[in-house]
């Protein structure tokens, strides 16, 4: 394939690379939609994907350790970026969101998604996939998600090229792959998703069970809570902060 590949509608980007990825796919291949009709999100949740938004996944080589800490450390440059070229503050939100804070509930402004898979010419792959909410209006989503989401064209007053956004986020993913490469990297990313982790110091539960104060991320991305039986770590689930 070429390494970028444009579709009009896709059922989903991760799920097309996960299957160019199997096949062979090089280093660098993406596959973009305007829109998708069935949007993946971590676990079982779909991501809304209607036109005006990016959506895309990027094919790399997996790198040989620290693998778990991938989707934070996209979060973290792709927060950076999304920071400097337009001026959206956003939170990083374990274990792969990005949060814009103000009146009301926070509102995500993109989502992260990593598969780790074989792959005939890199070894083992990993296809991340990467929504960035553009310029969809708020009536394009469902009623539940509208107080729910934010856009770069609302923080921004304007909408901002949805090529210039894509180029943005590939750059920062391609970076937050090359980090974890070194133990330097790794540090460095490491200490950019402790400052930007969202609740830090304020309750909150995993899979609605498990509740806790949030202390940090450790060194492969699990998240740590302070509990009353003692500190512990968390590999996946569903984190939900309470409010401030």
């Amino acid at each position: 394939m070429e390494l970028r590949e444009f579709r009009t509608e896709l059922p989903s980007t991760q799920i097309e690379g996960i299957r160019r990825a199997r096949e062979g796919a090089p280093e660098g291949a993406r596959i973009v939609a305007a829109r998708q009709s069935a949007g993946r999100g971590r676990g079982d949740h779909a991501w809304a994907s209607p036109a005006g938004n990016l959506y895309l996944s990027l094919i790399v080589r997996a790198p040989s350790e620290h693998r778990s800490l991938l989707p934070l450390a996209v979060g973290a440059r792709l927060r950076a970026a999304l920071a400097g070229r337009y001026g959206a503050v956003c939170v990083l939100k374990w274990p792969n969101d990005l949060l814009v804070l103000g009146r009301g509930s926070p509102r995500k402004l993109s989502g992260i998604l990593v598969d780790i898979v074989p792959s005939p010419t890199l070894d083992v792959a990993a296809v991340i996939g990467i929504g960035v909410n553009v310029s969809a209006p708020p009536e394009a989503y469902s009623r539940d998600l509208r107080a729910r989401v934010v856009s770069l064209a609302e923080i921004t007053g304007t909408a901002p090229d949805l090529g210039d956004v894509e180029r943005v986020t590939v750059a920062a993913a391609e970076s937050a792959v090359a980090a974890i490469g070194s133990v330097r990297g790794v540090n460095e990313i490491l200490a950019e998703c402790r400052a930007a982790l969202h609740g830090v110091g304020r309750r909150a539960t995993v899979d609605s069970t498990l509740a806790g104060t949030i202390r940090t991320v450790g060194e492969d991305g699990e998240l740590w809570l302070d509990t009353p039986s003692g500190a512990v770590s968390i590999r996946s689930g569903d984190l939900v902060v309470e409010d401030a």
